[in-house]
């Protein structure tokens, strides 16, 4: 028996959450509905904080072609996934308590120096250290988890680390009506404009199985909010996750954003969203479109686009006040940044209102 494999049949041994464990575990926390949540950054991270909230067999599955910061130097050096957005969604996982929020803290935590440590993340170091330790992507994920005392699982989408490229128009402001390709998750996601689609090279990237498992074993699947073209759709262009998508038997819920994203959607309206996912996922269907309701100048549309997908429209207070006030009490103004407890409610009045899929309800 190899090194690696010892280290692997070790982890297995002591680490909650894996194989028996797992569904043990899940019997234990009684009947609640089995989300998996799909994105990447700050937009799968807010979908984590509120989720986390009314289930605890949650799962994270996270883009991996994000090419910047600490998480692109890690992966030119080394040849890993890019760490950064796996790290945000464990953090996004963390307890409340003193325990969670030290952990989250701590892996969230970047150096500032004059040297080459500079802007690296400590969840960043930590996890390729573990993927270089046990070899195993799912099973070094696990074990920072469990570490951390995360409320659920995160898995990447992908088992490589994938190269995004947009067809942009405009790209260059002397030729306003050329097309040209844009390469990297870095620069497209501020790309000067206008994003026409996206493709992932290698073209036909290999799903981590236990992402493919989890979609289709869900109850319900949530995806976004977050970079439309640089968080969200990536995973619709992982044949075999779109695949478990397009066919789960789990309700779908899109979360849009509260505002367009200044280069990747500027002057998107919350329906050229769903147009554009359209155009990426033609057979894909969906049961709930949400939205923060001050967000949608114009229902009526959206509720169009939204019938293209089979889907029903939910409006719903879903933004931080900022100013000190709150969403509930209706003082401060509307912020871009999702409020957990308001986003918890949303989604759990979508999950017992639309469709019953399993013993948890």
């Amino acid at each position: 028996m190899t090194g690696r494999s010892l280290r692997l049949r070790r982890l297995r041994r002591l680490t909650p959450g894996l194989g028996e464990d797992a569904a043990r575990a899940r019997r234990r926390r009684g009947a609640q509905p089995k989300v998996v949540a799909l994105g990447g950054g700050m937009g799968l991270s807010a979908s984590l904080a509120a989720l986390r909230r009314i289930t605890g067999d949650l799962t994270a599955v996270v883009t991996v072609a994000d090419d910047g910061g600490s998480s692109g130097r890690l992966r030119e050096e080394l040849g890993v996934l890019p760490p950064g957005d796996l790290r945000k969604a464990l953090a996004a996982l963390c307890g409340d308590d003193d325990w969670g929020q030290t952990w989250a803290r701590v892996i969230q935590h970047r150096f500032a120096s004059k040297g080459e440590m500079h802007g690296h993340a400590v969840g960043n170091l930590l996890i390729v250290a573990l993927w270089e330790q046990l070899g195993d992507h799912v099973s070094a994920l696990d074990l920072v988890g469990r570490l951390l005392g995360a409320q659920g699982r995160v898995l990447p989408m992908s088992a490589v680390p994938l190269e995004l490229q947009a067809l942009v128009k405009g790209h260059d402001p002397d030729r306003p009506n050329d097309v040209d390709v844009v390469r990297g998750q870095a620069t497209v996601a501020l790309t000067p404009g206008e994003v026409q689609s996206v493709h992932v090279v290698p073209h036909d990237p290999p799903a981590v199985p236990e992402a493919v498992e989890a979609v289709l074993d869900a109850d319900w699947v949530v995806l976004g909010p977050g970079s439309w073209f640089s968080s969200v759709i990536p995973h619709l262009l992982v044949p075999q996750l779109l695949d478990a998508l397009v066919e789960t038997k789990a309700r779908r819920v899109l979360s849009l954003n509260l505002a367009p994203q200044p280069g990747e959607t500027d002057g998107f309206s919350p329906q050229r969203h769903l147009e554009v996912l359209a155009r990426h996922a033609p057979k894909l269907a969906l049961d709930v479109v949400l939205a923060d309701q001050a967000a949608v100048p114009d229902r009526e549309s959206l509720a169009d686009a939204a019938k293209r997908f089979g889907a029903a429209v939910e409006l719903a207070p879903v933004a931080a006040r900022s100013g000190g006030g709150s969403q509930a009490d209706g003082s401060g103004g509307a912020s871009a940044r999702h409020d957990p407890e308001l986003l918890a409610a949303a989604y759990d009045r979508i999950f017992r209102m639309h469709g019953r899929i399993g013993p948890w309800r």
